[in-house]
């Protein structure tokens, strides 16, 4: 096993619209809260702006749990690729004739700064980045430990365990898995968890469906699976 980057944790995923942005979110707010720095990324964003019906955007959501203004200069701070098309990164880049820099956003995301770094990936584990390049790339490349955030839903099981074997195949170090309810499921929560332990020995916490207009905020304490970092 390779040296980890301690200060450093990526937040990836089974898929898309699982619960990311929440977990991120709902992490620094109670990182904050513990009276510990921390820096929230989310260096990819598409499909943005959002449409109306859709909430705000991710990185909005990690602005407010920073207790940071909500405007176009934090905005670029913590997402400086915005695409509009909800498409993956390299399809939602070149619908606006661009492409993304690999290598750029691996430096943007080690930029200096205090405290842990959380940074919010895009869509599932081997999601198309670049051109040549998927989100497993991005982990590996910053040698960073993650957290994996999957659903409930039926299906999500065999999602998981992909994931997971996809980043213990490129030795990437998984803190814990954080199972997110999925709404309309017909798979009970804790179901899901007991089974995912039969495969699984390392931390699994849970977040059940919340109703808080920031859920973030209500969100059970998930510091323990950073517990190894802090």
């Amino acid at each position: 096993m390779t040296n980890r980057n301690s200060q450093s944790v990526f937040i990836t995923s089974s898929g898309t619209g699982i619960g990311k942005t929440l977990v991120t979110a709902a992490l620094g707010h109670q990182l904050r809260r513990q009276g510990r720095k921390v820096q929230l990324l989310k260096p990819v964003l598409t499909g943005y702006p959002p449409r109306p019906d859709e909430g705000p955007a991710d990185c909005d959501i990690l602005l407010e749990a920073l207790g940071r203004p909500v405007d176009n200069p934090g905005r670029e701070a913590i997402s400086p690729w915005r695409f509009e098309a909800p498409l993956s990164p390299d399809m939602a880049a070149a619908k606006q004739g661009s492409a993304i820099a690999f290598d750029a956003v691996c430096d943007f995301c080690r930029q200096p700064g205090e405290g842990l770094r959380l940074i919010e990936g895009i869509g599932g584990v081997m999601v198309p980045l670049t051109t040549r390049h998927t989100v497993l790339d991005w982990i590996t490349a910053l040698d960073a430990p993650s957290v994996l955030v999957v659903g409930s839903y039926l299906g999500s099981i065999s999602h998981t365990l992909t994931a997971l074997k996809a980043l213990h195949q490129r030795k990437v170090m998984v803190l814990g898995i954080v199972v997110s309810e999925s709404g309309a499921s017909s798979v009970d929560l804790q179901d899901t968890c007991a089974t995912l332990a039969n495969f699984w020995q390392g931390p699994i916490a849970t977040i059940p469906r919340l109703t808080d207009p920031k859920p973030w905020q209500s969100a059970p304490d998930l510091t323990v699976l950073l517990e190894p970092l802090l």
